[in-house]
């Protein structure tokens, strides 16, 4: 018995929209990688190295840009005569610390908002959320008005409740959304079991792990990436990453090296983390999307 082939059709269409959404991933993989590698390899050259460009229109001359003899100089300056080992533990402890206080906090009053039923309670939802959609310029005077009269710029501690502040309000309208997906019968045979509220809020939270996860993932990347709070709020004793990195942008000497390899050293850390748990950040993200 002869075998038949099914032949599938395509449509000229469909096939032109693969070849186009081929060539935009190309081109976007190109333009988001390209910026990281000349920025990695330029931390590896000295200044005559870094300068040396092909002329223009010649794309046989690319290969100059990677014929260098390689230097960690620019590394060692930074943790050596910049400090630059100060402000990363300053990124850590602030980032981190900010993240833990946000999602105890959050997780919480989410938790509690979740499971009682009161008189404008969508209200109260609204407005938590809506601090979180000032602009950061718009409350910054204030802030620092307050935590100067409290003794709060330049520390850590000051800076981390800067974080919390725009972090706290975010962590509880997300973390609601969790804990609604969780069903409300669990708890119920805890309480039957003898749990109280408070025992049972602790074993229902490593249901909501995941999502729990994922907020304390896009906290830190708030608090490590953030400029405005770190440069204003704290100036001084609590300078992190990219504070540092900006004041090396001289009036006289821009220090092209130096400023390539911090910037390496402020990227690499953030983007080992997401490529460490993207799974869970995924599976985080998407927990609580829809309800049964």
């Amino acid at each position: 018995m002869a075998s038949r082939e099914i032949v599938r059709y395509r449509s000229p269409l469909r096939s032109a929209l693969q070849g186009l959404s081929i060539l935009f991933l190309i081109f976007f993989f190109v333009w988001t990688v390209l910026p990281l590698l000349i920025m990695v390899v330029s931390s590896f050259k000295d200044l005559l190295d870094a300068f040396q460009l092909p002329e223009v229109g010649d794309w046989g001359g690319v290969g100059v840009m990677f014929d260098f003899k390689p230097t960690g100089t620019h590394y060692v300056e930074l943790f050596t005569e910049k400090h630059f080992g100060t402000y990363l533990r300053n990124s850590l402890i602030a980032s981190l610390g900010s993240a833990a206080v946000s999602v105890s906090l959050g997780s919480m009053a989410a938790y509690a908002l979740s499971r009682a039923e009161f008189r404008g309670k969508r209200d109260l939802l609204f407005w938590i959320i809506s601090t979180r959609m000032a602009p950061v310029v718009a409350v910054m005077v204030p802030l620092y008005v307050i935590f100067r009269s409290s003794g709060l710029v330049g520390t850590l501690p000051g800076l981390i409740l800067a974080y919390t502040t725009f972090n706290l309000p975010f962590a509880i309208w997300i973390l609601k959304g969790f804990f609604d997906n969780v069903p409300y019968a669990i708890e119920e045979a805890a309480q039957c079991d003898g749990c109280t509220r408070w025992q049972a809020f602790r074993l229902i939270i490593p249901l909501v792990a995941p999502g729990i996860g994922a907020f304390i993932v896009l906290c830190v990347l708030f608090g490590w990436n953030d400029f405005l709070f770190a440069s204003i709020i704290g100036s001084g004793g609590a300078k992190t990453l990219p504070v540092a990195t900006a004041e090396l942008v001289q009036p006289v000497k821009i220090q092209w090296g130096m400023i390539m390899a911090a910037g390496v050293v402020t990227t690499v850390p953030m983007m080992f983390l997401g490529l460490l748990i993207r799974r869970y950040l995924v599976a985080g993200l998407t927990m609580g999307a829809v309800r049964e």
